[in-house]
């Protein structure tokens, strides 16, 4: 599933193709695509719609226009991109909503899975109100991040992939950031010291700006607007290395699975019980 990092990427390569453009039509051919407001009335409020900005809270994009947000979660294999109307795309197959813009352009929001929704709201802030802090904002502080760890029995990595406690993060830089703090991905939330807290709090931001500074990960089906890949996956520390070799201690990266989720490290440089 595309997170913080391939979202903020897809959205930064929306906005010079699509802000300013007036939405004329909304087609669809799913209906559990659209999530809400029912089909007919989605495609009547958006139509005439300016694109004003473009944004993302946590891993939903979101779409500014003159009296709604539209809204989207890309899910497991979701891709946004603009096309002229009269324009083929490789990925044009699996097109399941489709925005009509102006002067002869579209927004296509294909959809392999199946799993993508996407919303119109005049409420973004009710819309997403389970969402906790952005980890590259201001909000996101050392002292509310230990907070929301104290008295968790829960694994770190399963508490770190709680979208209430931390937007955006995912499976991926999770493993990452956990590596580069040096913590073992199945202990206790609850029993980080302060010192790891602060230094796991510090490793989200890098592993995430990392991710963004090379586009995303391009693993499955994420891929940029324009169709290229990201890089990001050539400069994992963990992440997918399973049996390789650790880039710092050469001892072998080991897979297990943490909140039901495939999960990287290294047992050497992030041992089962602080140091």
């Amino acid at each position: 599933m595309p997170e913080l990092p391939e979202v903020e990427t897809v959205v930064r390569g929306l906005r010079e193709p699509l802000v300013g453009r007036r939405i004329t039509a909304m087609w669809h051919n799913w209906q559990r695509a659209i999530h809400s407001p029912a089909p007919d009335e989605f495609a009547a409020r958006v139509a005439g719609q300016v694109v004003r900005s473009i944004g993302r809270r946590g891993k939903y994009i979101l779409i500014h226009l003159d009296h709604d947000t539209l809204v989207i979660h890309l899910k497991m294999s979701g891709r946004l991109y603009v096309a002229a109307a009269d324009a083929g795309h490789e990925a044009d197959r699996w097109v399941h909503v489709r925005f009509d813009l102006d002067q002869g352009w579209q927004l296509r929001f294909s959809d392999v899975r199946k799993f993508g929704r996407v919303y119109l709201t005049d409420d973004v802030s009710e819309l997403l109100s389970h969402l906790g802090p952005e980890p590259l904002g201001g909000n996101f502080t050392i002292a509310g991040f230990r907070a929301g760890l104290q008295g968790r029995r829960l694994a770190i990595k399963a508490r770190l992939l709680q979208q209430e406690f931390v937007a955006g993060l995912g499976n991926i830089y999770a493993d990452e950031a956990l590596f580069r703090a040096g913590i073992h991905p199945a202990r206790p939330a609850g029993s980080l010291t302060d010192d790891e807290a602060a230094r796991l709090h510090g490793t989200l931001r890098q592993a995430l700006q990392t991710g963004i500074e090379h586009e995303g990960a391009s693993i499955n089906w994420y891929r940029k607007p324009d169709g290229d890949k990201g890089s990001s996956q050539n400069h994992f520390f963990v992440y997918g290395r399973a049996e390789q070799p650790c880039l710092r201690c050469g001892r072998n990266i080991n897979k297990i699975r943490v909140a039901q989720r495939g999960t990287h490290f290294c047992p050497d440089c992030q041992p089962e019980s602080s140091k």
